[in-house]
């Protein structure tokens, strides 16, 4: 179940990063509460996670997840870069995430 937590955190890292861009520097009420209530969800079930994966491994995964998602919707989202190189260090985290999850023992 812990993965299952880890999972959802990363989900909702992604939501509420993306979240900052539609809050405007938090001068938007609602998006700015879905992204703080993003955020305590977030760390929530990060905290729920890593009482059984090892830190390092669980924080490693949940911003890896954060990371290439965000990219993946700014790319969608925002028009940003989809260049090749930007493509292939997202694919590098994903092989780090990927890589740390088969060593990590659980």
């Amino acid at each position: 179940m812990e993965w299952v937590y880890l999972l959802i955190a990363g989900v909702l890292e992604i939501g509420w990063a993306v979240g900052l861009k539609y809050s405007e520097g938090f001068t938007r009420l609602w998006p700015t509460v879905f992204t703080v209530l993003g955020m305590i969800a977030s760390v929530f079930f990060l905290a729920l996670a890593v009482q059984k994966i090892p830190l390092g491994t669980g924080y490693a995964i949940w911003t890896g997840i954060g990371a290439v998602g965000t990219a993946t919707l700014g790319i969608v989202l925002f028009a940003e870069s989809a260049g090749g190189p930007r493509l292939i260090f997202m694919a590098i985290i994903v092989l780090g995430i990927v890589g740390l999850k088969m060593t990590s023992g659980h």
